[in-house]
Formats: structure tokens, sequence, C-alpha cells
């Protein structure tokens, strides 16, 4: 995703951290930032999961359905079987917008530390089975900790759970696929964009998260014994591109200044003589 590769994140401005050269920085949806002769702004992209089979088996035996919650978007195929008529999902995705880049800037490169996406999917037990005795979780938000491999997310859950703030949801297990560091030093004078696409894979679930999954939708000994088979829940491809123009040197701004100056001087000799 989003992705995120909190986490990935939210403020308007950089924030300097760290050694003299480089700074820690946060650029947001809408704003821009200016820092090491550049300025940053105009971040587009998104992060989509898509659920693995293992995790549709496990919403399948709970008969769970999916939906988006904006400003995210889900996708969900459904199948019916001819002989049984049972409905039951084949795949699932949800798409959410890129909202915050954070990255240790230099003045030659942009390394993602962090990413974050906005809305998300709601998964919802709303009929008591072998697996499940109801209930519903709500998934939002989702920050991606590229340097710790880590996803938070905000969830909400039926059964006692309620609302929680950017929960530690999943380990990446896997490498993250795709480069996490934009170059700057080859943008034109007259700025450019620059653009990468990641891929999150391996996503293992935490213990407290399990439990909080458990507890929210309402899993019975089977439907956790079901949920205890998925060991990664899906995959999160995201896509970002950020806007960047070089800054002139204070160097170039005195040589304007200077050639203005003499401008002037000349237009005034012409009119005196």
């Amino acid at each position: 995703m989003k992705f995120a590769m909190k986490t990935l994140i939210a403020a308007a401005a950089f924030s300097v951290a760290g050694l003299a050269n480089a700074a820690s920085a946060t650029l947001t949806t809408g704003t821009s930032l200016t820092d090491h002769g550049f300025i940053l702004s105009d971040l587009t992209g998104s992060g989509t999961l898509t659920f693995s089979t293992t995790l549709i088996g496990a919403l399948n035996a709970g008969k769970v359905t999916v939906t988006g919650i904006a400003p995210a978007t889900a996708t969900v195929v459904n199948k019916t079987n001819a002989a049984t008529g049972v409905v039951s999902i084949s795949s699932a995705s949800a798409a959410a917008p890129v909202t915050a880049l954070t990255g240790d800037y230099t003045a030659t490169s942009l390394s993602v530390t962090n990413v974050a996406t906005a809305g998300g999917a709601f998964q919802n037990a709303a009929v008591k089975n072998i697996a499940t005795n109801t209930g519903s979780l709500s998934i939002t938000n989702l920050n991606v900790d590229i340097v710790n491999k880590k996803v938070y997310a905000d969830l909400v859950g039926a059964n006692g759970v309620g609302a929680l703030s950017q929960v530690y949801l999943w380990d990446i297990v896997n490498p993250i696929g795709g480069s996490t560091t934009f170059g700057l030093d080859s943008i034109p004078a007259g700025g450019g964009v620059v653009s990468s696409t990641n891929t999150i894979s391996g996503l293992k679930i935490t213990t407290d998260s399990f439990n909080i999954f458990a507890q929210a939708m309402g899993l019975t000994a089977n439907g956790i014994t079901s949920l205890k088979t998925v060991t990664d829940f899906g995959t999160i491809v995201s896509t970002i591109s950020v806007k960047v123009t070089p800054v002139p040197e204070p160097s170039t701004y005195a040589l304007m200044g200077l050639g203005l100056v003499g401008l002037g001087l000349a237009v005034r000799r012409r009119r005196a003589s």
C-alpha cells in the first residue's frame, strides 16, 4: 500500500532530525515542503491490498462480507456454487489513496521510510455459523514502516473491541519489492515528477492483533483454527508520485540581483545622455 510503506504519516512540513546534511521529512497531500535545494509537492498515489487466498478461505468459512470504507474502494468478486447456491468470495482487494510520505532527505535523494493511506475495508459477519457468533471489524488508515517492516492501522471492532488507533497489525516477512528511493539530482531546472512502485508481501498478523480480530469477529473455536491457517494476509502494491522543483542557489539570486542593478544603471545612463 500507503504503502505506508504511523507512521507513513502526517505533518505538513519537514522535521529536521539526525545529521546536519540529512533530514527526516513528511509530505502530505495538498501541501509542499522545501529543503536541500528542492520543493516537493503534488503527492499522489495509492496502495492496494489484495487479500491472500488463505484469508479469503477464512472469511468464507465465517460467511464474512467485505466492503470498502471511503476514500478507499473495495473490489470483491463473488462466486456461486452451482450445486448448493452458496455465494462466497472469489477475490477481494481494497485500494486506498496515499496521504503522506515520510523519508530521509538529502541534496540528491529521498529515501522513503513511511507511507500512509486513508480509508480501508469493513469485514462483517452478520450470520451466526460454525466459525463465528457474529461480529465485525474495520481496518483503516494503514501506515507502513518501511525501515522496520511493520504495518499499523486504525481498528474498530464489535464485541467490546471498540475503536483502536494505530494498532501494530502486521509484520512484513518478505523483502520489499521495488525501489524506495527517489533520485533528485537528475531533476531538470524546470522541475519534474519522480515515481515509484513497491510491492509488500508476506503480511503476518501480530499476536495482539490476532486476538483483536478473533474477538471483534466473534470467532468460535473453529473460526480461530481457520484464522490460524492464515500466515500471509495479502500483498500491498503501492504507486507514489511526487513533483520535484529545484530551488535556485542563493548565488543565482545574487547574480540576478546584480544583473537587475546593472540594467537599471544602463537605463539611467541612456536617459541622462
